[in-house]
């Protein structure tokens, strides 16, 4: 059964195409289901500072919701889920939580892109890596990650060495780094996704990489497939490729979710 969890929409500023044309590239390439999980408001900041390329508004986010609802009805031949992806900022979780209140999704994905203020994985913000200490931000971007897994809030780890998409130098510890944040992982049951869309920047890696997929499996994290889609014609990307990576790297299943509940089914 083909999966994928991660998928974008145009509400989110910087996403393409009507919901609809994604959901017929995944009847086309033969899945079985998938997940749409557009970005949660930037509910850590005021109204007037939320970037509308970043993230769709809280006026935006019941038309969301609704709209996956319609497709559900709309195309009974594929199981399509409602997730969502929401940013991890320390000190927010309560405010986090009230934006999450009041839907029924089916997965809810925790990814980070913002050190303090730093968007890094936004191209308008570059610069900023060459201002930065290597060592330093990986150091900071797993301790989100780990934080991340024990708030207690998301199903899914999203593409979880981010940091590297520009391709910038790792640090000396990054092993050390992959083992803290697998241990927790495993410690807080909550699974990671093989997303494909690092293939697509300049990092040219699925993330997270193999060493790290490897030591998830080892530790019996659960692993699911997201693309990142941005465009209908990335759904589903790399698919082929990504299931070879995880059996060669110890997996024998993937994770499927429903209403905040895990399911496995063998690779």
């Amino acid at each position: 059964m083909k999966v994928d969890y991660h998928i974008h929409t145009a509400r989110c500023g910087h996403a393409s195409g009507r919901m609809e044309e994604y959901v017929e590239a995944a009847l086309a390439r033969g899945f079985a289901e998938i997940g749409f999980a557009d970005h949660l408001p930037m509910y850590w900041l005021p109204e007037a500072k939320r970037d509308p390329e970043i993230a769709m508004t809280f006026a935006q986010l019941p038309g969301y919701v609704a709209e996956v609802k319609q497709l559900q009805q709309k195309y009974p031949g594929i199981s399509i889920r409602l997730g969502i992806e929401a940013d991890y900022l320390p000190g927010c979780k309560p405010r986090l939580l009230q934006a999450l209140a009041g839907y029924d999704w089916d997965y809810i994905i925790g990814s980070v892109h913002f050190l303090d203020d730093w968007g890094f994985d936004d191209p308008r913000q570059l610069e900023e890596y060459n201002r930065r200490d290597p060592e330093q931000y990986w150091e900071e971007y797993y301790r989100l990650i780990q934080e991340s897994a024990l708030a207690g809030v998301f199903d899914i780890i999203g593409h979880a060495d981010l940091i590297k998409k520009f391709d910038p130098p790792r640090p000396s510890q990054l092993y050390r780094l992959y083992d803290e944040t697998v241990a927790i992982l495993a410690q807080c049951q909550v699974a990671v996704e093989i997303n494909t869309a690092g293939w697509r920047v300049p990092a040219r890696e699925q993330f997270p990489d193999a060493d790290f997929l490897a030591r998830c499996a080892r530790a019996g994290v659960p692993v699911t497939f997201g693309s990142d889609a941005h465009k209908p014609e990335q759904v589903g990307y790399n698919w082929d490729k990504a299931i070879d990576l995880l059996k060669a790297v110890g997996y024998r299943e993937i994770a499927f979710f429903k209403s905040r509940k895990i399911f496995l089914q063998p690779l």
